[in-house]
C-alpha cells in the first residue's frame, strides 16, 4: 500500500488538479461568452476599468480563461503559470473590492452564480482562487518525477 509521501511524490496529484483547474477554467469561460452582456455588467459593478476597456475585457477575459483550460492539459507548465497568474488577478480585484466595502457577485461562473446568492460576498471567491492557486503552486514547485533507476 503506498504511503502518502508516494502518492503526493507521483504524477496523479498533478494530473487531478490539472483536469479540476481545466475543468473550472473551461465552465467559467463558456459561461461568460454565453452572455457578454452580462459579464460586462458585472465588471462596471467592481468599477476598475475605465469604461472603454470593460466591453474588450468582457471578450477577452473568457477567452483566456478557455485557452488556460486547454493549456494546462496540453502544455502544463504554460497552462499553470497562464492560470496561476488569472487567479493572482481575480484575487486581487476580489480583495479590492472588499476593503472597498462591495458586496458584490463575483461573476465568476456566469450571472446569477450560485455562489453569490448563497454566500452574498467576495471572500468565499478569495478561498476558493485561493485553494486553486495552492494547486497550482504545488504542481509548479515540485520536482519533477524521475525515471526508476534500472536494474
Amino acid at each position: 500500500m503506498p504511503t502518502i509521501a508516494t502518492l503526493l511524490a507521483s504524477a496523479w496529484p498533478c494530473r487531478a488538479i490539472r483536469l479540476v483547474l481545466a475543468a473550472a477554467f473551461l465552465a467559467a469561460g463558456a459561461v461568460k461568452l454565453a452572455d457578454v452582456h452580462a459579464f460586462v455588467l458585472t465588471i462596471k459593478a467592481f468599477a476598475i476599468l475605465p469604461t472603454d476597456v470593460v466591453k474588450p475585457m468582457a471578450v477577452l477575459l473568457p477567452i483566456l480563461e478557455i485557452l488556460a483550460a486547454g493549456l494546462v492539459l496540453v502544455r502544463p507548465r504554460a497552462g499553470l503559470l497562464l492560470v496561476g497568474g488569472l487567479l493572482l488577478l481575480f484575487i486581487g480585484v476580489a480583495g479590492n473590492a472588499i476593503r472597498q466595502g462591495l458586496a458584490l457577485d463575483c461573476g465568476c461562473y456566469g450571472p446569477g452564480d450560485p455562489e453569490g446568492a448563497v454566500y452574498h460576498g467576495l471572500w468565499p471567491t478569495v478561498w476558493r482562487d485561493g485553494a486553486m492557486l495552492a494547486g497550482v503552486a504545488f504542481c509548479l514547485l515540485r520536482p519533477a518525477a524521475r525515471p526508476a533507476p534500472s536494474p
